[in-house]
């Protein structure tokens, strides 16, 4: 699990080099004018020159939204998440983890939907890292494990939910609301153990594949002309009903059942047609 790192500003350490180089001046001045090499100078420039190396090397610079994973000769140490310049343990290794919002789209998956039918699906995840620790250490490489996770996910769930729900009540790929919902809850607990936080998840892409497109567009076409008549029909009875009960009400003429269902006949297909009506005039009697 992520924890603090040991650090302190590395201003402060900048102060502190200074104050040990004029020390370390102040201590070799009283015998610069002497005559040879004092055997004090070499010792204090080679005391200076390792504090100084050892200290250098506890520098860092983490960049805003960065975090930087220190170890100490292969221990991990702690996180340092805080933006500037810092010191921290000297000889240290450290591993620098972005932890900026991210997003990743699939390529367009080729894979069979609940029905068995080819469909082609593609999706775009946003993503980012809550614990640089696992990220770095529970995983290869954190990001090519995000991908990886989420091509399978979208595998699954297209395999999971059929490209269109024939029957009611039955949710389909095309609900973009329940489905969307699920592919980030199952992107969520597959990349836990990555330390990985996903915002959100939604589909890009979604179509029958190639080889099965044509078919299934006449399946939709047909589907949808049968739709619609069974509309028109609905209508046009509704209308008939309408029209015997007003002419009923009104007393504007009396029909036998033979007459009412040659009127209903007649609306019927006037209504339900699906070309223009020719009126043929009747110049007799409503028998004749």
């Amino acid at each position: 699990m992520e924890r603090r790192a040991f650090r302190f500003s590395g201003f402060i350490a900048i102060a502190g080099l200074l104050v040990l180089t004029a020390a370390a001046l102040l201590a070799i001045l009283p015998v610069l004018g002497e005559p040879g090499v004092h055997p004090l100078i070499p010792v204090v420039i080679v005391v200076w020159a390792l504090v100084a190396v050892l200290a250098a090397t506890g520098f860092i610079v983490v960049n805003p939204n960065d975090a930087q994973v220190v170890q100490f000769f292969g221990r991990y140490v702690g996180t340092i998440r805080e933006p500037g310049l810092h010191w921290t343990w000297p000889l240290s290794a450290r591993s620098r983890v972005t932890l900026r919002v991210r997003n990743f789209e699939t390529a367009r998956l080729k894979v069979s939907d609940a029905d068995g039918n080819p469909v082609e699906i593609a999706a775009v995840v946003v993503w980012r890292v809550v614990d640089s620790a696992r990220a770095v250490f529970s995983v290869d490489d954190h990001v090519e494990y995000v991908s990886v996770q989420a091509e399978s996910a979208v595998r699954h769930l297209a395999a999971s939910y059929p490209y269109e729900a024939h029957d009611s009540g039955r949710a389909s790929l095309r609900d973009g609301a329940v489905v969307n919902e699920e592919l980030t809850n199952e992107l969520r607990e597959r990349v836990e153990l990555a330390g990985v936080e996903v915002l959100e998840s939604r589909t890009t892409h979604l179509a029958y594949a190639p080889e099965i497109a044509h078919a299934m567009l006449a399946r939709q076409q047909a589907s949808a002309i049968v739709g619609a008549r069974f509309k028109i029909v609905e209508g046009a009875v509704g209308m008939v009903s309408n029209a015997l009960d007003r002419l009923r009400e009104e007393h504007v003429v009396e029909l036998d059942e033979e007459r009412k269902a040659q009127m209903v006949s007649n609306l019927l297909v006037v209504l339900c047609g699906d070309r223009a009506a020719q009126p043929v005039v009747n110049a007799g009697s409503l028998y004749s």
